[in-house]
């Protein structure tokens, strides 16, 4: 017995992937609102909760008319820690603060992607560029475009 929607839903969208050789599938939301009885944010949140990249799903969201969410299952653990870095490296902005590098610093270190060594090192470089005189000479843009290669090398090199 399933202990909830969410349950329900997860357990739907993994029987559709074990389903398809291909391991992927395209869902529209509201269609499968309605075949499941649930509301479309109670998927959105399933979607965000347990098929996340760590767990070896990539997901791509469309919403509104034509809208659609499409689900692939990530075949080998290189192409897992490539999105994970890809996601990364793309959430890194101008706006990022520094709080956030160090929290994706923390995962990567805390799920064995980079070494203590690697991490220290963009940490110790990233809080400069936010913290030292050096930060008040460079622009936010910048700061985000030096940070971002960083994350380049640490994929490359893991």
């Amino acid at each position: 017995m399933l202990n909830n929607k969410a349950d329900t839903i997860e357990k739907y969208i993994l029987s559709r992937l074990e389903g398809n050789e291909e391991k992927k599938i395209e869902l529209k939301r509201t269609a499968l609102a309605d075949e499941i009885s649930c509301a479309p944010s109670q998927i959105s949140y399933v979607l965000s909760t347990r098929f996340t990249t760590e767990r070896g799903f990539a997901v791509e969201s469309r919403r509104g008319l034509g809208g659609y969410i499409r689900i692939a299952v990530i075949a080998e653990e290189v192409d897992r820690k490539q999105l994970l870095f890809r996601e990364m490296i793309e959430e890194i902005d101008e706006y990022t603060p520094f709080a956030r590098i160090k929290t994706m610093l923390d995962f990567l270190l805390n799920n064995r992607i980079v070494t203590r060594r690697e991490a220290e090192l963009v940490a110790q470089m990233s809080a400069n560029l936010y913290k030292s005189e050096l930060a008040k000479k460079i622009s936010p843009e910048e700061r985000a475009k030096l940070i971002r290669s960083t994350f380049v090398t640490l994929a490359k090199i893991t």
